[in-house]
């Protein structure tokens, strides 16, 4: 059994408890101390990759599974719905022969993506990370061994039409013996209207939950960030998604021509009640509040 140990970063991991963190000066405005953030000098763009990315630990993830499946590394990765590309990133820092190709439809969080790895990556690794700005349901490209779709970033596809056509393309974009990779999330605290908070390093991540159709499955998010003063940047990001199940998921993967798909599900810390960060392959899961799961599907 492939055992992958990770620390995912996310606030549904935090669901998988009652407990709820208390935000940072809510309610009281704070002078600012020196260093502090606050909302006049934060960017979302660099809040999001500090509060829910671990591109590191996903690389090394795929890593792992895709050896344990075809007894050999993978070198070539796309990137779909790659935002500001820090997972790519991840992915030609790994080994100097991994090659990397990001595809999203917004310019301006490709270019500042572009501007942020510029400052962290060197010339060799910069040129093996390609990124363009385009649908993920017509570029094309080159054939890769891995692709992956992470932050739930296809739950905009709301109908099974779409969602399937979509899993088709990206089946036409790997190699022979290449892997899908998506996560995705859920949890009976996932359908309910309410606001999880999460204290980082210097704000407060705050993942609310404004509206759920349980006919549809329609479902409205909104990410907020708030400061130690008192600031706060409302709706930083917002996402109208369909919340799909495992099983649905798993579903239109075989009716899109993959040959398998496995679940990697998270381990539970008995101390705490939430997860351990650990993924195992799993055909049962357990009925908590929230949780997140891997699903590598093979061509």
């Amino acid at each position: 059994m492939c055992v992958i140990e990770m620390s995912r970063s996310r606030v549904q991991s935090s669901s998988r408890t009652s407990l709820r963190a208390k935000a940072q000066g809510k309610g009281v405005r704070k002078s600012a101390k020196k260093g502090w953030r606050t909302a006049a000098t934060s960017d979302r763009h660099e809040l999001y990759e500090l509060a829910v990315q671990t591109p590191l630990d996903e690389v090394k993830f795929m890593d792992k599974i895709f050896k344990s499946i075809n007894n050999r590394l993978p070198a070539t990765f796309r990137e779909d719905f790659c935002g500001t590309h820090i997972l790519s990133s991840a992915w030609v820092i790994r080994r100097p022969s991994n090659h990397a190709y990001g595809v999203d439809l917004d310019p301006s969080v490709l270019a500042w993506g572009a501007a942020r790895r510029k400052q962290q990556l060197s010339p060799s690794a910069r040129k093996r990370l390609h990124t363009v700005q385009g649908d993920v349901l017509a570029h094309k490209g080159g054939l890769v061994d891995v692709v992956a779709a992470f932050n739930f970033s296809y739950y905009i596809f709301k109908k099974r039409a779409q969602l399937l056509r979509y899993f088709k393309f990206a089946r036409t974009r790997l190699q022979k013996d290449g892997v899908f990779f998506l996560d995705c999330y859920g949890g009976y605290e996932s359908f309910s209207l309410q606001s999880e908070e999460r204290n980082l390093d210097g704000f407060t991540y705050i993942w609310d939950t404004v509206k759920y159709n349980p006919i549809s499955g329609e479902v409205l998010n909104h990410i907020h960030f708030q400061f130690p003063d008192g600031t706060q940047i409302r709706k930083a990001f917002t996402y109208d998604w369909r919340l799909w199940t495992i099983a649905e998921l798993q579903e239109l993967l075989a009716d899109a021509g993959f040959k398998r798909s496995t679940v990697y599900w998270e381990g539970t810390d008995h101390a705490t009640g939430g997860g351990n960060g650990i993924f195992r392959k799993a055909t049962l899961g357990e009925a908590c509040a929230g949780w997140i799961a891997y699903i590598a599907a093979e061509k």
